[in-house]
């Protein structure tokens, strides 16, 4: 079974959501979906992983298994709260931040180097 196969298997299961439910909202037959999530079909088209993504209201890194964490990262906790209190991410666009996210990562790189 693939990651993403196996992420969107959990995600529908934590929603008691059927395969046919799922495919339905996302525009699919469940035969494709199914074939998904067993891992048969591979190379799942990057739209339908946006369209996960949305209607989970979860980062397309979580689906890829680039992280463990579902939730995007400016939504977790330990961004807003912990490391930076002062970040008001309200209102910005989702290219704002992305941008953002890129200046934190540069930021973490040059950090690193610098040791």
């Amino acid at each position: 079974m693939s990651v993403v196969g196996k992420r969107i298997k959990w995600l529908r299961e934590q929603k008691k959501w059927s395969q046919l439910e799922l495919a339905e909202k996302l525009g699919i037959h469940n035969t494709v979906l199914s074939r998904i999530e067993s891992g048969e079909k591979k190379g799942v088209d990057h739209h339908l992983i946006s369209q996960v993504a949305d209607l989970f209201e979860i980062s397309t890194d979580f689906l890829h298994g680039r992280t463990d964490t579902p939730a995007p990262f400016w939504q977790q906790a330990s961004v807003r709260e912990e490391h930076a209190p002062f970040l008001n991410l309200e209102g910005l666009s989702l290219d704002d931040l992305e941008e953002v996210r890129t200046h934190i990562e540069y930021l973490k790189w040059k950090a690193r180097k610098s040791k």
